[in-house]
């Protein structure tokens, strides 16, 4: 199984998104997108819904998970030859991982949401999340995890524990915080 790493970054009040499922103009940061970037890029595969996908040329051809509900289990994404479109109701995510493809070994999957993504990761398993913490407010939308608790005691609560905290953007400020599980796997490197 892969390394999961989580990425996500939230509003003060922990929303990742538009109502709408839309990613607003006021959590798109400078240093966390240039984080967020090199962390998808370094990625064996990337795993998101039907609204969180990135649209980076390096990583266009990345194979990937898209979850949905309109399929029982697995089929290949008819729009993306390097998709595999999979609904966890259905398969596991040690099926959906095999039939992916990508080649044995310590691989990365990179998780981005949106929220019904990031909370199944926490069934799962994450081995780390990288939480940006944007000083902006976004306080209707669509929050990273489900319930009313906070992002911190969400992971908290699935056996993550913060590591590190650094600052990423000045204006509006961005720390980005480092969650990983004490029993954790990282990539090789």
């Amino acid at each position: 199984m892969p390394v999961v790493q989580g990425y996500a970054i939230i509003s003060r009040e922990g929303m990742i998104a538009h109502a709408d499922g839309s990613f607003p103009d006021v959590l798109k940061r400078p240093g966390d997108h240039q984080f967020f970037r090199a962390g998808v890029r370094a990625a064996d595969a990337i795993i998101h819904g039907r609204n969180s996908g990135e649209k980076d040329a390096v990583t266009a051809n990345r194979p990937r998970l898209i979850l949905t509900r309109e399929i029982a289990s697995l089929a290949h994404d008819p729009a993306n030859p390097y998709a595999l479109r999979w609904n966890p109701h259905g398969a596991p995510f040690a099926d959906a991982w095999q039939h992916l493809g990508v080649a044995a070994g310590n691989n990365v999957a990179a998780v981005l949401g949106g929220t019904d993504v990031f909370e199944l990761f926490l069934q799962v398993g994450y081995d780390t999340f990288f939480l940006s913490c944007a000083d902006v407010s976004l306080s209707a939308g669509r929050k990273v995890f489900a319930g009313p608790e906070t992002p911190q005691a969400r992971l908290r609560a699935h056996g993550l524990t913060l590591r590190s905290c650094r600052q990423l953007d000045a204006a509006p400020r961005v720390i980005l915080e480092t969650w990983h599980r004490a029993n954790g796997r990282a990539p090789d490197t």
